[in-house]
């Protein structure tokens, strides 16, 4: 029995150092760490149970036979965050490149049935060069399985990936199905087709970083949501996220101790809005104020900023937080910005966060582009994922709704519970200069002063219909409320609807404009 002991102590401490000394030093000589090594930055102290840990390939793989490695490049078990179970998966790159196997495939495949059965968050630390060439299709196949799991976990369990390497190929579909994805600065990377490939294939000359890094995934193509300095701040923005987010779709949000007063006043919001409504301002300063100090954690901070979608508190309790930014494209909806906001409010109503809508948008871009580009498309998905939630639904007309972009952002049609506005609220179906432009065309063509009249039909269009008053008279607004006392009107809305029971018709699934 002794010797069976310690062959299994050695075999353990020979999984623990990987793909073994030289390679740990390669991987920190390039500013990155080990998987262990990860999971000890993520995980509270002492609570990692691992599973598969001996776990090894199929050694008559082609130019596999002399190689043997205990977990077979990733390290898979449970832990916990802050006190809460967590299911996680570390791939590791000191062995065979982390390249993912059938048994990798086999390993995290079952961590993360056991976080489904469990009802648990899992976390993959992702660091990979791609497929295992020497599998050959079977390690293609093991990614269709991880699909799959990735694909039924959608919407039961909070999924989160942080890219700390690379990942190539078929292997970005994975965290691309996941509900954040958390980039490292300088060492990660995605993209389907590295740079020799498009080089080869298209002639472009570009580097990975400026394809694939952090900045073009945060910036351009919005695939990531977060973007760390390192590998140490990649973790602890996890452990902040997870903060805000349920175990699993049948609870409730974590609630933290309140610590800042329900009915704390901002006085600067009474003067915030400009009486110019083409002058921008700040929509995080509206933000910062409402929710509790420090609360709010901004989610696709880089992308798409003509809005804003985040995570916040209010009275202590978590909710999800989208939001028109003037001080971007006048806060216009856009293809990007339709995506954006409709992805998170999907993300909140599957895991119970009510919504808050701060609104103050022109419209849908006009254009050539974006209507080539599918604005119309784009834009359905903003209505549908609001018709479509159930969770509490409270929104507030900060200044400017008009037209279509009005109906979408979350106005009373769109099932929401409770609208309110400012007294700067501009609600119309078209800015004064285009309606009159319409409306008194022949009028103004054949006036004897047409400067003057205009600025009457101007004024009297501005007194009749843009302003909020004539939306809460027919209904379509329920108050019109001191900014200052948005904050509390907030939280006794929530109070109330935090009991709040509907649901959607019995079906297999909708059929989401995407």
């Amino acid at each position: 029995m002794k010797d069976k002991l310690a062959e299994l102590r050695e075999m353990r401490a020979k999984a623990k150092l990987g793909g073994g000394q030289s390679r740990i030093d390669d991987q920190h000589a390039k500013g990155k760490l080990t998987a262990r090594e990860r999971l000890d930055l993520l995980l509270d102290s002492g609570t990692f149970q691992e599973l598969g840990r001996l776990a090894t390939h199929n050694q008559s793989d082609f130019g596999m036979a002399e190689k043997k490695f205990p977990g077979d490049g990733v390290v898979t078990g449970f832990g916990k965050i802050d006190g809460r179970r967590v299911a996680v998966y570390a791939q590791d790159f000191t062995i065979l490149g982390g390249s993912f196997s059938e048994v990798q495939s086999h390993k995290v495949c079952k961590i993360m049935e056991l976080a489904m059965e469990s009802g648990i968050p899992v976390i993959g630390l992702l660091d990979s060069g791609g497929a295992r060439i020497q599998e050959g299709v079977r390690s293609l196949a093991a990614y269709g399985e991880l699909f799959v799991r990735n694909v039924m976990a959608s919407g039961v369990i909070p999924q989160i990936s942080v890219q700390m390497g690379p990942c190539a190929g078929g292997a970005v579909y994975s965290p691309a199905l996941t509900d954040f994805i958390v980039m490292v600065r300088k060492t990660s990377y995605m993209f389907i087709t590295g740079p020799d490939v498009i080089r080869a294939v298209t002639g472009e000359q570009v580097d990975f970083d400026t394809l694939g890094g952090a900045a073009a995934h945060n910036v351009n193509s919005g695939v990531a949501h977060f973007a760390a300095d390192d590998e140490l701040a990649a973790c602890r923005l996890v452990k902040e996220l997870l903060a805000y987010l349920p175990q699993n779709n049948s609870e409730d949000p974590p609630r933290v101790t309140p610590y800042d007063d329900p009915a704390r006043q901002d006085a600067s919001l009474d003067h915030l809005v400009p009486e110019d409504s083409s002058q921008p301002y700040d929509m995080r300063q509206v933000i910062s104020s409402v929710f509790d100090r420090g609360s709010f954690l901004e989610v696709h901070a880089h992308y798409a900023r003509n809005a804003l979608v985040g995570l916040a508190r209010l009275d202590g309790f978590p909710v999800g937080v989208v939001a028109n930014q003037p001080m971007h494209l006048a806060g216009v909806l856009d293809i990007d910005s339709s995506d954006k906001i409709a992805r998170f409010v999907r993300f909140c109503d599957a895991f119970n966060l009510p919504i808050i809508t701060l609104v103050d948008t022109p419209g849908y871009m006009p254009g050539v582009a974006q209507e080539h580009g599918g604005i119309i498309r784009h834009g359905a998905k903003v209505i549908y994922a609001y018709c479509e939630a159930t969770v509490p639904k409270i929104s507030v007309v900060v200044r400017k709704a008009m037209g279509g972009a009005y109906i979408a952002m979350s106005s009373k049609q769109m099932r929401t519970d409770l609208a309110y506005a400012w007294p700067s609220a501009e609600i119309a179906v078209m800015g004064p200069e285009g309606a009159i432009n319409i409306l008194y065309r022949e009028e103004l063509r054949k006036s004897a002063d047409p400067a003057t009249r205009r600025r009457e039909l101007l004024q009297d269009y501005v007194d009749r219909f843009h302003n909020p008053y004539s939306a809460a008279d027919m209904g379509q607004i329920d108050e019109i409320i001191e900014p200052s006392s948005t904050r509390l009107r907030l939280i006794n809305a929530l109070e109330v609807l935090r009991s709040k029971v509907t649901s959607n018709p019995a079906k297999k699934h909708g059929v989401m404009p995407v």
